[in-house]
């Protein structure tokens, strides 16, 4: 029996020992996609106490902590720091089996030094302990967290009217030396029967200086602001898309649509549906053509509690799975794409685990020669990154595909201090290619397995995005 947490935890063989501490451990991170604020990046924000930096707006520990019966006082209400850590502490120790017990105490370790357990025996001191580094040790601010993590590129996730003046700003200053990138993310844009669509579509006049009265304005103001982070060093788009949709239709069809959309009038889903299909493959063709990866992040169910949503806003932990069929409208989609642009880098990710082989067969139909991986079954994502999620992505990937061209994890997160989600993902392709070792199915060849393991924690995704090659200062 291993002590817990100790230097080889979920590592349980020698060969797992092995691939972990001599190959993955010290690998940089490429944070392909994350929700950091470039705002605090830029100017290195520091954090007056622990609950500041690990609390606030994390929607993952807000739902464990009303699990437990917590009041939402001691959450998002007017409770002080102190007493929402000491709710967070004693939620803790019922998180076992959940991840966040695992993240919470890895977190403690690696930037802190703190190897006590946190609970509400501990929670006073582990307060005090912290809270003295964070005030009075240099090497916390934002930046700090970020290098000590050894991260090396940050994709954060930024809408196309953002004036990405952040980005602009680390860029001229030139003394952090960490790529922090703009990643296209236009939802707005596509949810042409949502509330706000139309002060969006104002808004994105107002930065391209396009007069959109048309269709065709709307994709020129649009591939204005593509080109205008492809001058910012992005190379990288994001869309979430909740349910999957796709239906044949011509621009001319699509013109209407959209007229009568900018007339304030919701369209019916059949129309919902043909204008975001034109409206996908116009981007994907701006994304071929730009040498961009795309990616889609389907299923997840929004704002379920109308109670809530009304008093604490989007992105406060009453999201879950959605179940939505999407292997026919994503394969036509992708094969839509292809034949007229030819698809770009495509990164496929889905929120329910029922998806993974669809997934895992699907990204097979469309690889092509040039680019090993080209089409990837993104990493296990949001209510799926747990130990069982995260495995069960590998497994479909590899059963159906090339596990040893995926490129790897990503944190998905507003904190700072996620980056121990990469080591706890480190472990577990470890894990497993140590127990296919262990069972005979494939050779004890510790370097060649170690190249792989070091693929999936680093190159595979260097090579893929390539942004060592990105020509900032240039414009290029």
């Amino acid at each position: 029996m291993q002590n817990f947490m100790n230097d080889n935890f979920l590592l349980k063989n020698e060969t797992a020992i092995s691939l972990y501490h001599d190959f993955a451990k010290d690998m940089p991170i490429i944070d392909y996609h994350c929700h950091l604020s470039p705002k605090e990046i830029y100017e290195n924000k520091t954090f007056k106490n622990i609950t500041e930096i690990w609390l606030y707006g994390d929607h993952y520990k807000w739902r464990a902590m009303r699990s437990n019966g917590i009041e939402e006082k001691y959450i998002t209400g007017d409770a002080s720091d102190y007493e929402k850590f000491l709710a967070w502490a004693k939620t803790v120790p019922m998180t076992i089996g959940n991840p966040l017990y695992n993240w919470t105490h890895l977190e403690l370790q690696r930037f802190f030094g703190i190897n006590e357990l946190l609970n509400e025996k501990s929670a006073p001191q582990i307060w005090e302990k912290v809270n003295t580094l964070l005030n009075n040790s240099a090497g916390f601010g934002a930046r700090d967290l970020i290098k000590k993590s050894n991260v090396q590129v940050v994709c954060t996730t930024d809408d196309p009217v953002d004036s990405l003046e952040y980005h602009l700003r680390l860029q001229e200053e030139g003394d952090f030396d960490v790529q922090v990138l703009p990643s296209f993310r236009p939802d707005k844009g596509l949810e042409i029967n949502r509330e706000g669509y139309l002060q969006w579509v104002q808004t994105l006049q107002n930065v391209s200086g396009i007069e959109i009265t048309s269709y065709d304005d709307f994709l020129k103001g649009m591939e204005s602001r593509i080109r205008f982070f492809h001058s910012v060093g992005g190379r990288v788009s994001d869309h979430a898309i909740d349910t999957m949709m796709f239906d044949e239709t011509t621009k001319e069809e699509v013109t209407l649509i959209f007229k009568e959309a900018l007339l304030g009038k919701k369209v019916s889903l059949e129309d919902e549906k043909k204008y975001k299909t034109y409206t996908m493959k116009f981007l994907a063709g701006l994304y071929t053509e730009l040498g961009w990866a795309m990616q889609f992040h389907i299923n997840a169910l929004r704002n379920n509690n109308t109670k809530m949503l009304n008093i604490l806003g989007p992105d406060t932990g009453y999201d879950s799975i959605n179940d939505d069929l999407i292997a026919k409208p994503l394969a036509r989609l992708l094969d839509a794409i292809d034949q007229e642009s030819g698809l770009p880098r495509t990164i496929i990710y889905s929120l329910n685990a029922k998806d993974n082989d669809v997934i895992g067969a699907m990204i097979g139909a469309f690889q092509n020669g040039g680019v090993p991986g080209k089409i990837q079954f993104g990493t296990a994502w949001w209510f799926n990154d747990t130990k069982t999620g995260m495995l069960n992505q590998m497994v479909s990937l590899s059963n159906l595909g090339l596990f040893t061209r995926f490129i790897g994890m990503l944190t998905d997160s507003r904190s700072f201090l996620s980056y121990t989600r990469h080591e706890y993902f480190r472990r577990l392709v470890c894990a497993l290619i140590a127990e296919w070792v262990e069972n005979g199915e494939v050779p004890n060849d510790i370097e060649f397995l170690g190249s792989i393991v070091q693929g999936i924690s680093y190159t595979n995704a260097k090579e893929y995005f390539q942004f060592d090659k990105v020509g900032i200062l240039s414009g290029s």
